[in-house]
């Protein structure tokens, strides 16, 4: 569940990025629809400045009191590894133009946004995960955006099924755009390797 919680903040994040802006104010609301309506305001290719991305991710805290304190402590260390540092992304110009169903929105079908608003500079939205074991997590996210970076904080909240529930988490993620494109960046190198 955390590891799709990652997954999904993480392909959410890049679409706080547009310089006028667009004015998506969207409720209950899937993942696809969330999805589309940003591609839409993407079409023109002013919502990201395409180039070299960074992005880096803190964790803030985390919360596992329904884990003994053994798991709960290798929780912690495991997610803190899971951070690695910064992150380089290439973003080129088709990218912008034209950017895949999952840049915009996770893979996951089992999530609806409570609501999606992206306007003025600003990004605010919550939306519920239910995955097939039974739980559900509550993911809250806010921040600022330009074209050429984005800050925002999430804060996820997961309860019952799997073993998972109780758990809470905050997080802080950093991007911008630091140049043009080198051909080493950790999503280029990750196609040239087939993954």
């Amino acid at each position: 569940m955390l590891k799709q919680a990652t997954i999904l903040l993480l392909s959410a994040l890049p679409l706080a990025a547009c310089n006028k802006g667009p004015d998506i104010n969207v409720k209950n609301a899937s993942v696809g629809e969330v999805a589309e309506q940003v591609r839409a305001a993407a079409g023109d290719g002013s919502l990201i400045s395409p180039g070299r991305w960074e992005t880096k991710v803190t964790l803030l805290d985390v919360d596992a009191p329904g884990l003994p304190p053994q798991y709960a402590e290798q929780l912690k260390q495991s997610i803190g590894k899971a951070q690695g540092g910064t992150v380089t992304a290439c973003m080129t110009e088709a990218d912008v133009k034209k950017p895949r169903e999952d840049f915009f929105a996770a893979r996951s079908k089992d999530c609806r946004y409570d609501h999606f608003t992206m306007s003025g500079g600003k990004i605010d939205a919550q939306f519920t995960c239910t995955p097939g074991h039974g739980g559900t997590m509550h993911m809250k996210m806010s921040g600022t955006y330009s074209s050429d970076a984005y800050d925002a904080t999430m804060a996820m909240t997961s309860s019952g099924g799997g073993g998972m529930g109780g758990i809470t988490m905050k997080s802080h993620t950093e991007s911008h755009r630091v140049g043009e494109c080198r051909g080493d960046e950790d999503n280029v190198k990750s196609r040239a390797v087939g993954k």
